[in-house]
C-alpha cells in the first residue's frame, strides 16, 4: 500500500478535507473534487484506483456520475451516503457502485472498506495492464510493446496511459492538457501536442502495428486500431 490513488468527490469541503487528511496519513495519493460537473473529467485524468463519491452534488449528482463513469472506468466506486434509506442498497449496486459508507464517516470503517475494495480492484498498481500487445506498468511508469520498452518520458507515459485506459474512446485535448499541465492551463499551450508527437514517433520506432493515435480535429485524441 502507499501509492494507490483515491479521488474524493464531495461538495462539503470540511468533510472532503477531513477524509483527504485521513487517507493521506495512511499513505494514499488523493485528489478532491467539489462539483459534480467536474467529476467525469477528474476520473479520466487522475485515473484513480477508487472513487469516493457523494450522492448529493451540485452540477451533476452522484447517481448520474456513476452511470456515466461506468462507460469508461473499471475501478472501484465507494459511495458516501447520508443513510442507506437515501437510496436502497440494491439501487446503489444497480447504478454501478461497488460499496457504500454512511455519514458521518468513521475513519476506521472507511479505511477497512477502502482496503477491501483495493483487494478486489482490477486497477491495483501491483499489477500491469496487458492488452493490444502492450504492458503498461503504472507503478514504475514504464510501457512495453511485446518485449521492447518504449522508453517514454514520465509526461509521455501519463498521456499514453490515459489514451490506453480509454481505448477507442475520445480523450479531449482539455483532458490531456490538464493531465500534463495541471488544472490551470492555457488553451493555446502546445505542450500536449509535443507529447502526442513524441508518442507517435516512439510507436513508429518500435514498429507498433496494432494501434495508432488518431487526432479528431478540435476535439481530442483516440487510441484506435490501425
Amino acid at each position: 500500500m502507499g501509492k494507490e490513488k483515491i479521488l474524493i468527490i464531495e461538495d462539503d469541503k470540511v468533510i472532503a478535507r477531513l477524509i483527504k487528511m485521513y487517507l493521506d496519513a495512511e499513505g494514499y495519493t488523493t485528489e478532491l473534487v467539489f462539483d459534480g460537473s467536474m467529476a467525469l473529467d477528474a476520473i479520466k485524468t487522475f485515473a484513480p484506483d477508487i472513487v469516493l463519491l457523494d450522492l448529493m452534488l451540485p452540477g451533476m449528482d452522484g447517481v448520474e456520475i456513476c452511470r456515466q463513469a461506468r462507460a469508461f472506468y473499471n475501478g472501484m466506486i465507494l459511495v458516501l451516503t447520508a443513510s442507506v434509506d437515501e437510496m436502497s442498497e440494491v439501487s446503489l449496486f444497480k447504478f454501478g457502485a461497488d460499496d457504500y459508507v454512511t455519514k458521518p464517516v468513521k475513519g476506521n470503517i472507511l479505511l477497512a472498506r477502502v482496503e477491501a475494495l483495493l483487494r478486489r480492484s482490477p486497477y491495483q498498481k501491483k499489477q500491469s495492464m496487458c492488452q493490444l500487445g502492450f504492458t503498461v506498468d503504472s507503478e514504475s511508469k514504464r510501457a512495453f510493446y511485446h518485449t521492447q520498452e518504449l522508453n517514454l518520458t514520465p509526461a509521455e507515459f501519463d498521456v499514453f496511459q490515459l489514451l490506453y485506459q480509454n481505448y477507442e474512446t475520445l480523450v479531449t485535448r482539455e483532458e490531456c492538457c490538464k493531465l500534463v499541465r495541471g488544472i490551470e492551463y492555457c488553451s493555446s499551450d502546445r505542450t500536449v501536442d509535443m507529447r502526442i508527437s513524441g508518442l507517435r514517433r516512439k510507436l513508429l520506432a518500435h514498429n507498433v502495428t496494432e494501434v495508432m493515435i488518431k487526432t479528431l480535429r478540435n476535439k481530442g485524441y483516440m487510441l484506435v486500431d490501425k
